[in-house]
């Protein structure tokens, strides 16, 4: 325990100065010993989270010795045991995990004191000088050791003004990520009001002459922190620091990405960070087009069969057409194929899509994909209501073949999911949903190349709760967006239309865009890309602003 560098910590806020400090994660102790070298006031060696094992721990505490830097233990638990440990390898003091009550924060302070206050034992190791110096580290350790409680759950708010009373503690610390999983929000830094919740604490911490820390997060963040009014403040992790570090520098080279969030490594691509602006290469030749059902010309395809396009040649899209298929009551479309691959999604009342023979029903949202050059057939079943079908095409002028070959006749069952190696099948009810893709939205991938190996597009069904967005976005492909339920506003660089009834976006290759549900009930979409992944390219928010706009500037 190194009183001097405790005492300086103590007397630094009572000056109303903020200490600063790190959170220590990785096993090299080099690390602290940097953070010593470069005189920061505090670090914590945490032992709840991660790898660190006692050895590591010593090593740590070795690093911070003789210095002005305190050093404490983040323990796994409250306990007397390890709090005993911690502090017998000389630590300057413990961070006490979830404390919530009153009760378990003066069990904190008792393992942190010698009898006949506390309960702590005396051991013959470093805090002791080896057991050379035990009348003098007993003398003044129970006045010294530093005892910060972590406020880390919504169970702690009404205890925390009592806490403040006790003898023992000058510090408190929140845990915000822990504290938002508490309020809901899980995986959330700071979740809808705890923000709010924490500084309210701050105050009722900070009135009774006690001080308050945290983790920052960014430089902005520190500075904002110190503003409010804390004061043991965490410069951030050893693992965030570098990797802040190393984002920027990516950055620089618009190169920036994040790690895939499963450690498998069958997990495909890493989640991309934003771009401050997409390359240059990228910039669009066409402008997006907004072509609401029956703007766009209407194809009588056999009789009570008819194709209306909202995307395709006519609006200058490449690679792609999509559109809605009508078939009147007990209409029938004949066998056919394409030399492309065709997507069907329901949208309206039932379909009996036959392929090769392969009987299948479909309800709305269903989806159905059909390799090129397969033999597919369709009828509407119901003889007073009409079928309608959001269908896509992988060219931009599609072509039919009729075929005149005839099939044995299969009746697939009602959960069938297609055929291997040929058709597949989506049904909406029992479909894998996502949810990373942006707030308030889940997705369904109904085809796509790691779906069906060799298809040439890829597409899928959203669903927006009140509020649900996408990030700013940008593809390497032409893409379609049809709004089938519900009310959608699109941002287009700035430009922004609302669309409803089947109102279908064409967004060019290039061109920065978003999709927000500002409506007062759920609002769900059909997208197709004209590439084989649904791969979005992340970027700045301002880039899909009139203000902001990369394309406004010369090529980058």
């Amino acid at each position: 325990m190194k009183t001097r560098a405790l005492n300086r910590f103590r007397n630094k806020l009572a000056r109303g100065e903020s200490v600063h400090g790190l959170w220590v994660t990785l096993e090299s102790a080099t690390v602290t010993e940097l953070a010593v070298a470069l005189g920061v006031d505090w670090v914590v060696i945490d032992a709840e989270h991660g790898h660190l094992d006692w050895k590591e721990i010593n090593e740590h505490v070795r690093a911070g010795l003789r210095s002005d830097t305190v050093v404490l233990v983040r323990l796994a638990e409250r306990s007397t045991s390890l709090t005993k440990r911690a502090l017998d390898i000389g630590a300057d003091g413990v961070v006490i995990p979830w404390v919530e009550s009153v009760e378990q924060l003066e069990a904190a302070i008792r393992d942190c004191r010698y009898p006949p206050q506390g309960r702590r034992g005396i051991g013959g190791e470093r805090a002791t000088a080896w057991g050379q110096c035990l009348a003098e580290h007993t003398g003044e350790a129970n006045e010294h050791v530093l005892v910060v409680p972590l406020i880390e759950s919504l169970a702690a708010i009404p205890h925390v003004a009592a806490m403040c009373e006790l003898d023992g503690v000058d510090v408190f610390f929140f845990g915000p990520a822990d504290f938002s999983a508490t309020a809901g929000y899980r995986g959330q830094w700071e979740g809808p009001g705890v923000a709010e919740q924490i500084l309210q604490l701050k105050d009722t911490i900070n009135s009774a002459g006690k001080h308050c820390g945290l983790i920052t997060t960014s430089l902005e963040d520190l500075a904002q922190r110190h503003e409010q009014g804390f004061r043991m403040i965490g410069l951030g992790a050893d693992t965030g620091l570098l990797l802040r570090s190393l984002h920027q520098a990516l950055r620089t080279m618009n190169s920036d990405r994040m790690p895939a969030t499963s450690l498998d490594p069958a997990d495909g691509r890493a989640v991309q960070l934003p771009l401050a602006r997409p390359p240059g290469h990228m910039r669009p030749d066409r402008d997006e087009v907004i072509t609401n059902l029956g703007d766009g010309p209407t194809v009588k395809i056999q009789s009570g069969v008819s194709f209306t396009a909202l995307v395709g040649d006519f609006n200058a899209a490449r690679n792609l057409t999509t559109g809605v298929v009508t078939l009147e009551p007990e209409a029938v479309l004949d066998c056919h194929a394409h030399p492309c691959s065709e997507s069907i999604t329901v949208l309206e009342g039932t379909v009996e899509l036959t392929v090769e023979g392969r009987v299948y029903r479909l309800q709305p949202l269903d989806n159905i994909v059909i390799p090129r050059w397969l033999p597919h057939a369709a009828r509407n079943p119901d003889s007073a209501n009409r079928t309608r079908l959001h269908n896509a095409f992988a060219m931009s002028v599609p072509e039919r073949k009729l075929v005149s070959r005839t099939f044995t006749r299969t009746e697939m069952s009602a959960d069938s999911n297609g055929t291997p190696g040929c058709e597949r099948v989506t049904r909406f009810q029992t479909a894998k949903r996502s949810f990373g893709v942006g707030p308030g939205a889940e997705f369904i991938d109904y085809f796509n190349a790691d779906l069906m190996p060799g298809i040439e597009m890829s597409g899928g069904f959203g669903r927006f709760q009140v509020g649900g967005r996408l990030p700013a976005h940008l593809h390497d492909f032409d893409e379609s967006i049809c709004i089938i339920d519900g009310d959608a506003s699109c941002v287009v660089e700035g430009r922004r239309y609302s669309l409803n009834n089947c109102a279908t976006a064409m967004v060019p290759r290039g061109r920065i865009h978003y999709f927000v549900n500002e409506s007062s009930t759920t609002m769900d979409m059909i997208w197709v890309y004209a590439g084989p992944l649904p791969e979005r390219i992340i970027a700045d928010e301002a880039c899909a602003t009139e203000a902001g706009n990369p394309w406004n500037a010369s090529d980058a």
